[in-house]
């Protein structure tokens, strides 16, 4: 009797064909089901580090960089990709962040370490506003310098008509200070990308849907018409952080100020649902556009505002949330797309994967992909809409209040004498070294034709 092997090589009845599917391959079914293709007439681009992954404030620590892993596994599996340029940024440099930052406080975040004593007794503070908000942890600099890195390379692909619309969920850290840290955030990266904006366009537009005011942004631009900040937020001072952003609070008090009206605040109070915030967002934004021209929009979508947040208080859902992106990449104009604040990472990963398939026109299939990596980190909501608006949060926001809000915006708009000039008479140092470049090319085309025509005589 003849020897057979009792376990035999399966042979796949298609030739050629393999038994399962690879994950690239699960990834371009995913794509195809929801119908994702690069969109026609404008680019996208996404800005992401892996590295910053792999940043930890502290066990206890409400910030967590994880929550881009997150996000990424998201839009990976959808084969939302496949719609964009994807770009991994390099690090800031210090003199790109000393641009904003004073140079101590951005020497002090390149040399701190771990377990270093920054508590300053005299004054009973810590140094540069470290503390336990802004922790000193393992890679502080590598985390600040990538997360600004990366925001830097997206608002450089919108001023040279590489992108349309640039992604970087790790930025948005908005509460950063000139020459200190403050509310989970050390480096304003938005500031910097704003001010990179600023080298090409006239006006720049800054929007802010966190639930916390967007504070470091607005005083950073206060002495300029260039820069309209209007920002939507929780507003308590006594016991809501940082405490500022009220209705009245609008740019430097002396109306001959350039920046004077051109900070806008949208104060909220708990519990906010859907439909009032849609349509308020609407009703403030669009007289915005349409009075101050902006050539170009900064969007913050931080997802604390979103139902459920570990520090929110409001009842949105993804799709509100969502809404304020669509609507605002519906006027066409360059688009750069931030994070922001976010302390429940299966809700905000969702959220900017719903809002990053807004950019790319795809319109996804609810269910989470079954191939998803980290799939089981999402419990029983496996979902890309969950309900979030459970009334967490009794809505204190009435109908009488949130009208007052919109009338007391539209009056300091009207204080605007249309939209601001600007008078480019110098050059913008990204331009300067080509146009020195090619000044010295004519020079010697100039000089060889003249040798040329001597020549001839």
């Amino acid at each position: 009797m003849a020897k057979t092997s009792v376990v035999q090589d399966y042979q796949h009845p298609q030739r050629g064909a393999t038994a399962t599917l690879t994950n690239d391959e699960k990834i371009q079914r995913e794509a195809i089901r929801n119908n994702i293709r690069r969109p026609k007439g404008f680019t996208v681009s996404y800005h992401a580090n892996p590295e910053m992954e792999d940043m930890h404030f502290g066990r206890n620590h409400p910030m967590k960089p994880w929550r881009l892993t997150l996000t990424n596994k998201i839009v990976m599996s959808y084969g939302m990709h496949k719609a964009m340029n994807v770009y991994k940024p390099r690090r800031a440099t210090p003199e790109e962040i000393g641009k904003f930052h004073k140079a101590d406080y951005v020497d002090f975040l390149q040399n701190v370490m771990p377990g270093q004593n920054t508590y300053i007794p005299t004054t009973q503070t810590y140094m540069y506003g470290t503390g336990d908000d802004c922790p000193i942890f393992d890679g502080l600099w590598d985390y600040c310098s990538l997360y600004t890195g990366a925001s830097l390379d997206a608002a450089r692909k919108l001023t040279s008509n590489q992108s349309t619309i640039a992604i970087n969920w790790s930025g948005g850290l908005h509460h950063a200070k000139k020459p200190e840290a403050s509310g989970f955030c050390y480096i304003n990266d938005i500031v910097l990308a704003i001010l990179q904006l600023l080298l090409h366009h006239p006006r720049v537009l800054y929007i802010d849907i966190d639930v916390h005011h967007g504070d470091g942004v607005e005083q950073a631009f206060w002495s300029t018409d260039r820069v309209m900040t209007v920002s939507f937020h929780k507003y308590s001072p006594q016991d809501f952080f940082p405490g500022t952003g009220a209705l009245v609070d609008t740019g430097p008090l002396n109306n001959s100020s350039p920046g004077a009206h051109h900070a806008l605040n949208v104060p909220l109070n708990d519990g906010i649902d859907d439909d009032q915030y849609q349509q308020l967002f609407k009703d403030i934004i669009g007289p915005c556009v349409q009075i101050y021209q902006p050539t170009a929009i900064v969007i913050q979508c931080g997802a604390d505002s979103l139902g459920g947040d570990r520090l929110g208080c409001f009842n949105l859902n993804v799709g509100a949330h969502g809404f304020c992106v669509q609507y605002v990449k519906n006027f066409r104009l360059p688009l750069l797309v931030l994070g922001g604040g976010g302390y429940t990472p299966r809700n905000v990963a969702k959220a900017w994967a719903y809002e990053t398939s807004i950019c790319i026109e795809a319109d996804l299939h609810p269910n989470l992909p079954a191939h998803m990596p980290l799939l089981e980190h999402f419990k029983n909501e496996k979902t890309l809409f969950p309900k979030l608006d459970s009334a967490k949060y009794e809505n204190k926001n009435s109908r009488v209040y949130l009208d007052s809000v919109v009338m007391g915006v539209h009056e300091q708009l009207r204080y605007l004498q249309g939209a601001p000039s600007v008078q480019m008479r110098w050059i913008p140092p990204d331009l300067a070294g080509l146009r020195g470049e090619l000044e010295k090319e004519l020079w010697v085309e100039k000089v060889k034709g003249e040798r040329e025509g001597d020549e001839v005589d």
